[in-house]
């Protein structure tokens, strides 16, 4: 998966000074998470209101598998993550490679004189995508005014933007939701159904911030690989006796995570912008797709826990969303993905 992805997006590896800087940054990003509890006078207040955001997400995230592990064992686990963000070789191969049709169909998706009767005969070759193509194509998200019922219609419908987004999606699927041990398991359905909502806000606000869509969409996509990784640790190191819920751990844990999402991204050679992107995401002043990630990642929760029931349609966070993303976020209620 290493190379594919940066030749088949379009994208081109980290600039040296990039690479350097996108390492720092998750290397104090992971340093930090295997640190102690964030005090409450180390952020600023939208820091505050993203780490509350956090912790609430992640007792959603590991309410099947919480439980009390002994300090050690819970510093041990997250020296792992920490360590991990440095060899992001060794991180990456903890998830499983691709199926061969998608790098072939990105290819031809970046070939301008392929016509789309071509596109959809390669969609065509594996079942499970094209059933995925139009099913996509009959989503709310693209409303048709009929039924599509053939591929070729759904490859019109979607367009090569959204057929590369659905394609980006069926890659990241496996990687997502690759099970292992008892806890990575349990949490895998919930990280993949953040992951995708988080792609599709993050393509859907891109335009208005100025950032490229299918770029957003990638960083979307990318930015829960850490946690697949980190819960495979946690197997490792925390055993049977579960998963804190406390806020400090839910802090160090999601920033180690985001770490290495971070790192496996460069190891990836995904386009350059996304690793920096998934670094910077929810702080203030960051780059147009740094921020269009940042929002997405926060509607994604809010709409995970208001879903799930532990958030009130009469929440201040909410009420006070941005029109841009108030419509998002009710466009995720009408969204069965």
């Amino acid at each position: 998966m290493k190379n594919w992805l940066a030749r088949l997006f379009g994208g081109a590896a980290a600039a040296p000074g990039a690479a350097t800087a996108v390492a720092a940054s998750a290397a104090a990003a992971a340093a930090s998470g295997a640190g102690a509890a964030i005090g409450a006078g180390d952020e600023d207040a939208a820091g505050a209101a993203r780490r509350v955001l956090d912790a609430a997400f992640w007792r959603w995230l590991t309410q099947d598998v919480a439980g009390e592990p002994t300090d050690a064992a819970r510093q041990r686990a997250l020296d792992a993550v920490a360590r991990l963000a440095t060899a992001p070789g060794a991180a990456a191969d903890m998830v499983p490679r691709v199926p061969e049709v998608i790098p072939r169909l990105l290819r031809s998706l970046r070939d301008e004189g392929v016509s789309s009767g071509e596109l959809a005969r390669q969609v065509a070759r594996d079942p499970a995508l094209l059933a995925e193509t139009i099913r996509e194509a009959n989503s709310p998200f693209y409303r048709p005014a009929s039924p599509v019922r053939s591929i070729d219609a759904a490859v019109m419908v979607l367009g090569q933007n959204g057929l590369r987004m659905l394609i980006a999606r069926a890659a990241f699927r496996p990687v997502i939701g690759m099970r292992a041990g008892a806890c990575a398991n349990r949490v895998a359905p919930q990280v993949w159904r953040h992951s995708e909502r988080c792609a599709r806000v993050a393509g859907l606000l891109a335009p208005g911030l100025g950032a490229d869509p299918f770029e957003a969409y990638l960083a979307g996509l990318m930015h829960d690989v850490g946690l697949v990784v980190a819960f495979r640790l946690f197997d490792r190191f925390l055993g049977t006796s579960g998963v804190p819920q406390d806020v400090a751990f839910a802090a160090a844990a999601l920033d180690g995570a985001r770490a290495l999402s971070a790192r496996i991204a460069q190891h990836w050679e995904l386009p350059a912008p996304v690793a920096g992107a998934i670094v910077r995401a929810g702080r203030a002043g960051t780059r147009p797709l740094a921020e269009a990630l940042g929002q997405a990642d926060r509607l994604a929760k809010l709409r995970l826990l208001f879903d799930a029931g532990a958030l009130g349609a009469d929440d201040a966070r909410l009420a006070t969303l941005p029109a841009a993303q108030a419509h998002v976020f009710g466009r995720l209620g009408d969204d069965a993905a």
